[in-house]
């Protein structure tokens, strides 16, 4: 049984919805599922795009096969050689001896070491074009986003953009193949940040680099790896993407994270949460850095434009899941972001300054003069300075709403 969906006159989405797969990539957890996209042109040849994960292949190449009737397939072209977009290559090259594979030449060293072989190759870069007859078609490289060897493919009949992993997200589109029929804010909104930034977040700058050479080109749909197919509100993705990919804070809200071995260091948490609502500052909120899966926390820091850390002092450094934390965010090339401190020791309170010298190794960090330091479990002083924080925190957000 096929599940097929027309694009536009001629192009077909004929990819797979998984909910199988708890873990993405074993490292981020994906419990709405995801994804993954692959699309057929009937043309005067016929063009594959990409195909998918091979738990899926059977779905795959029954829909690729309903496609194309008794056609052969002329022309397959891989955008994106990660396992969950090429991993069943070889089973279509196998049905389809006859097929020439479009591919950057990274492209073509990558399928080689995933042991994928084909014997007919064209080897493509930024400036290359094709044509499959009344479509043609010009390829972008995209290194870094996120491997180095992807590329995106514009037909330029049409204006369709075949994206790669760029404007991807989790969460399986489970029949709502476009944009708009889905409520994105509502649905995918955080699926998609968090997608964008944990397996692109580190390199930003090669994003924009892409955006740039998308602001040039006559693009009418964006068709991704994963997620849903853009066609009405390309505007509305590009700008949360050249937010994203920028560091640049997606809202003004205040996110405290913070880790808390007896509840001490969660009750002052809370607290410095319901100071900073009564004093009129209502996008603020509170995670758990020892129950909170990283990948959540990273979205919600890429979100916000102040973060506060709270933790006690563990070895005399720093509680573990909150260094974790910090290190994910160094990794990920976060940068930015206006920054608060709490710091908890029963005999030597030294988290704060310890979490600082990790923090000091990202870009445009920029510390609230008002800190917060106690011991073991907190006390009228502990009133005041988180008085005084909140006042802070209050104070720079309206400053940079201005």
């Amino acid at each position: 049984m096929a599940n097929v969906r027309e694009v536009v006159k001629d192009l077909y989405w004929i990819g797979v919805n998984d909910h199988r797969t708890d873990i993405f990539e074993r490292i981020h957890p994906i419990p709405e599922g995801v994804s993954y996209n692959s699309y057929v042109l009937l043309d005067e040849k016929t063009v594959l795009f990409d195909t998918v994960d091979f738990e899926f292949a059977p779905y795959f190449l029954d829909n690729l096969a309903y496609v194309l009737g008794d056609r052969p397939l002329d022309y397959i072209i891989i955008n994106h050689w990660e396992p969950d977009h090429a991993s069943t290559f070889q089973e279509v090259i196998l049905r389809h001896p006859e097929a020439t594979v479009i591919s950057t030449e990274k492209g073509f060293y990558f399928m080689s070491q995933f042991n994928y072989h084909c014997d007919k190759r064209i080897t493509v870069g930024t400036g290359d074009t094709f044509s499959s007859g009344k479509h043609n078609f010009a390829f972008v490289q995209m290194p870094m986003v996120h491997w180095p060897e992807p590329m995106a493919t514009l037909d330029t009949t049409n204006g369709v953009l075949f994206s790669a992993d760029a404007f991807g997200s989790f969460k399986a589109i489970d029949g709502k193949l476009f944009d708009d029929e889905v409520n994105w804010d509502r649905d995918f909104l955080e699926p998609g940040r968090r997608y964008l930034t944990n397996i692109v977040g580190k390199y930003g700058a090669y994003v924009q680099a892409v955006l740039k050479v998308a602001a040039t080109l006559p693009i009418k749909i964006i068709c991704p790896l994963h997620g849903v197919i853009w066609r009405k509100n390309l505007g509305y993705i590009i700008d949360k993407y050249d937010k994203w990919s920028s560091y640049t804070p997606e809202d003004n809200g205040v996110m405290i994270a913070y880790g808390s071995m007896y509840g001490n260091t969660e009750q002052v948490a809370q607290k410095l949460a319901s100071e900073v609502v009564q004093r009129g500052i209502t996008d603020v909120t509170v995670w758990d850095v020892s129950n909170t899966h990283m990948s959540y926390l990273i979205s919600e820091a890429f979100r916000v434009g102040h973060i506060i850390l709270a933790c006690p002092t563990y070895n005399l450094g720093v509680y573990p899941p909150m260094k974790n934390f910090l290190n994910d965010m160094v990794a990920l090339n976060m940068q930015k972001r206006t920054v608060g401190i709490i710091e908890n020791g029963t005999w030597a309170p030294t988290s704060g300054e310890e979490m600082k010298k990790i923090l000091d190794q990202m870009f445009e960090i920029y510390y609230l003069d008002s800190e917060v330091s106690f011991m073991s479990s907190p006390d009228e002083n502990t009133d005041k300075e988180l008085a005084a924080l909140a006042d802070a925190i209050v104070a720079s957000v309206k400053k940079q709403e201005k």
